[in-house]
């Protein structure tokens, strides 16, 4: 009897420790996959390149939405851990291969001090305050050009503005956005790119000046190549995900008709809008030949944001466009937050999927197809 127990409990242990081999190993191979899926990945961007008769006649430009790292206002406790020194090393690799790279900074560079904005409702008040250093880690990732035109640009006061530019040209990352820095201009091999942020914030570039809006682009577009319009527009929320062509309120705010403003930059010479500010992607249109995105959604937005469901979503936008500005193709790179705010590569499509759905619902007339893989032609 005793050793027949002996004998039992010994096998139990067996299918113990082969089970515990079974989930650790089931752990590597996820981890295994999903390098694999974005290896296949980045195969078929190559792919596309090669389907181009002259690919050496095209610019890629690389975008995504909302980016706020951490911060350590009110304490540091909404800092990402091992110093967010590896918090966008999974997309990195996709992020430095455009000719141009751009994100909007959610936020602002300060490492203590500043003047917290002051709201209204105090429970709907966040300020975001990202240690300087973390500039460098955008700069490493592959990023060029920082739009600051959006809500958060001015939570830190004017300490918190001119910390963020002083900080960003330190590590040669140019920016656009503030009332005090309309627009910028990135050069790489002879090619000149604009960038004209806009939102309806305080301190910010006016989106609802349409005017003045296709002013900024008429005179950016003497200077420049190829001119690159971000703005931070439209409702918010998981429900947020349609473009109702007219003006957007939320919080009692109005966040601008983002339809007519896009239509309006590009009537003006505009070669590529994308948007931001929703915290959910949204749809895709080609006017005119130029190539609009409506929303990019959370990007890598550490602790502080809702990333549950769709507002987890955090798509990257590789376009292709020729020396006229026009659309080739492109592709969107389906990556999702995971860990408080970490974008990693998501082999459901997720944000592929909805991007699809909304840009057929939305823009039927338009003749950009997002295709199931994330591939964009024209119809």
């Amino acid at each position: 009897m005793k050793h027949s127990l002996l004998k039992n409990t010994a096998a139990l242990l067996i299918v113990v420790i082969f089970s515990l081999l079974a989930v650790g190993c089931g752990k590597n191979d996820n981890k295994t996959e999903n390098k694999n899926s974005l290896k296949n990945e980045k195969e078929k961007v190559k792919d596309s390149e090669k389907e181009v008769k002259d690919p050496d006649s095209l610019y890629s430009v690389v975008m995504v939405g909302d980016m706020m790292l951490g911060t350590n206002y009110p304490s540091e406790s909404s800092l990402p851990p091992n110093d967010g020194k590896d918090i966008l090393s999974d997309p990195a690799e996709i992020l430095s291969s455009g000719d141009v790279t751009i994100g909007n900074l959610e936020g602002t560079l300060l490492d203590k001090g500043g003047t917290p904005k002051q709201c209204g409702d105090p429970s709907n008040c966040v300020a975001f305050r990202m240690p300087e250093h973390y500039a460098g880690y955008i700069k490493d990732a592959g990023f060029d050009m920082m739009n600051l035109a959006n809500n958060h640009s001015g939570d830190m006061g004017d300490i918190g503005r001119k910390s963020t530019q002083s900080t960003l040209k330190e590590h040669d990352l140019k920016f656009a956005g503030h009332l005090t820095c309309s627009t910028a201009v990135f050069e790489k091999d002879g090619i000149k790119f604009g960038l004209a942020g806009f939102a309806p914030n305080n301190g910010t570039v006016s989106i609802h000046d349409l005017k003045n809006a296709a002013r900024i682009v008429k005179e950016l577009k003497q200077q420049c190549n190829v001119v690159i319009i971000a703005f931070h527009g439209g409702a918010e929320g998981s429900g947020a995900t349609r473009v109702p062509r007219r003006n957007e309120l939320y919080l009692g705010e109005n966040r601008g008709d983002v339809y007519e403003f896009s239509h309006a930059v590009i009537d003006a010479g505009a070669d590529i809008v994308f948007g931001h500010g929703p915290h959910v992607p949204r749809g895709v249109e080609l006017y005119k030949g130029k190539f609009i995105a409506y929303s990019l959604g959370n990007f890598c937005t550490y602790g502080k944001f809702g990333l549950s469901g769709n507002l987890g979503l955090a798509p990257i936008l590789k376009l292709y466009i020729d020396k006229k500005g026009d659309f080739k193709m492109g592709r969107i790179f389906p990556f999702k937050q995971v860990r408080r705010g970490f974008p990693i590569y998501d082999d459901s499509f997720a944000a592929v999927e909805l991007m699809r759905d909304m840009s057929k619902k939305d823009f039927p007339e338009s003749r950009a197809e997002i295709e199931e893989d994330g591939k964009i032609i024209i119809k």
